[in-house]
């Protein structure tokens, strides 16, 4: 997702590799220059970007170390507004209410369910979405089934104009204690005066909180322009991007905030509805400079993950009765953290591994497939203790599961051997073991530099 612009400053940084060589930093800066620019950042953002490092750089004395810090400090300067909110703010007396707005296509009722799941599991609140956007043919239709998929309650008539929609939803809301409303409207192609004039309309009978536009990142530029005339016309407190991580340059990210003067709030992150991420700009900077972002993925686990469940399965792990129950329970509390491809980016050392899966997801891949129609083809007690498979029972299972027996054997075996690491991961020293591998992994990175 922010593959493209971790290269390039790590292309940059390696640049250097002496101190008070001036040179050596006019390269890096050059480098860090045409690398932005090809990954989409806006001219002007990278001219002051550039220009700040080297002057900071200079300031400090030439070498790796300061270099890495004067970039880390100016990004983390072009990704924050002073004083905005961070993420996700409620207001002191609910609901709080959101007016979803942007371009159509823009993945904006797409949005506003990953946005009410990511309210209703990591900040435990009533949610209530209601159907505003009566414009587009099957908008309804397609908030009914994110809905009913995030389980989170929607007001919908469409028999009535989207003000009276939003009136009647609100009064809903105040009488039966929502903590939150999100109002999906009415896009358009393009922005044109009648969209403005309901948008208007809306925006009034909603009196929101927060505006929220949502942009299309794989828009580049374009969704920096229609973010400011949205901005102009109907007013924005943030911007979500969506589809973000189909945009492999990523540059639109680090331009938006400063040119529009409003915060970035959150990013789509992939196609599951989990796949929807905290903008916070010091975190952003960390998985920029390749060193993950713990904390996010920490707040996804807590939200997603049964402590009671956690620790029960800590206590069999411990004394290896790992079984295929347990695998398929814990493959579902993975699904609830996204995709793979965005869990791997918040791990330090674990981005290379990330840009390997790709748009791997635990509900489509082919191995994951498998292994689950290996393990329906088994009976209760096989899962419960899979050293019960011998021959015979293999060969039961392979002609049930529809594979060779020998992609049976290779399953069980990839299988056993994860039981005996999460084994061994649990002992006093395993995760000191886990750490020393990580920074291995992490030695091609970015160092962290201490704030």
């Amino acid at each position: 997702m922010l593959d493209t612009l971790t290269d390039s400053f790590k292309n940059a940084i390696g640049k250097i590799r002496f101190h008070d060589d001036e040179k050596a930093l006019k390269k890096a800066t050059t480098e860090l220059k045409k690398s932005l620019l090809k990954a989409d950042v806006h001219h002007k953002v990278v001219k002051d970007l550039v220009s700040t490092v080297e002057i900071e750089t200079k300031k400090n004395g030439v070498g790796k170390d300061n270099f890495l810090k004067a970039l880390q400090d100016k990004l983390t300067d072009i990704l924050t507004i002073e004083g905005a909110p961070k993420g996700f703010t409620f207001v002191s007396k609910p609901p709080t209410v959101v007016l979803m707005i942007g371009l159509q296509g823009s993945g904006k009722t797409t949005t506003t369910g990953k946005l009410a799941l990511f309210l209703k599991e990591q900040k435990k609140k009533k949610v209530l979405i209601i159907a505003a956007d009566l414009q587009r043919l099957a908008a309804v239709e397609q908030l009914r089934q994110i809905s009913t998929q995030v389980e989170v309650d929607l007001y919908e008539d469409e028999d009535a104009s989207a003000t009276q929609v939003v009136e009647d939803g609100l009064y809903k809301a105040q009488n039966e204690l929502y903590d939150v409303v999100l109002i999906d409207t009415a896009g358009r192609l393009a922005i044109d005066d009648e969209l403005m004039e309901e948008l208007a309309n809306v925006k009034t009978a909603a009196n929101p909180d927060e505006l929220f536009y949502v942009a299309d990142a794989m828009t580049g530029q374009d969704a920096v322009r229609t973010a400011q005339t949205f901005k102009e016309k109907i007013g924005i407190t943030g911007v979500i991007l969506s589809k973000f991580d189909g945009d492999s340059k990523g540059g639109v990210a680090l331009g938006l905030t400063q040119q529009v003067g409003v915060p970035l709030r959150f990013i789509g992150a992939g196609e599951k509805m989990p796949d929807l991420e905290q903008f916070i700009s010091e975190r952003i900077v960390s998985r920029l400079m390749g060193a993950g972002d713990v904390e996010s993925l920490a707040e996804k686990a807590a939200a997603s993950i049964d402590p009671k469940e956690a620790k029960r399965m800590t206590q069999k792990i411990k004394k290896g009765q790992f079984n295929f129950n347990d695998f398929l329970a814990q493959m579902e509390q993975m699904k609830k953290l996204g995709s793979m491809k965005s869990i791997m980016g918040m791990i330090p050392g674990m981005g290379n591994m990330a840009k390997q899966l790709g748009d791997m997801d635990l509900d489509n891949s082919e191995e994951i497939k498998q292994i689950k129609a290996l393990v329906s083809s088994m009976t209760p007690k096989e899962r419960e203790n899979p050293d019960l498979l011998n021959n015979t029972r293999k060969r039961r299972l392979a002609a049930g599961s529809g594979l060779e027996v020998m992609h049976v054997n290779r399953v069980l075996k990839q299988f056993k051997n994860a039981s005996k690491m999460a084994k061994k991961m649990s002992t006093k020293g395993g995760m000191k073991q886990m750490q020393e591998m990580m920074a291995g992994m992490q030695g091609g990175g970015i160092p962290n530099i201490p704030r």
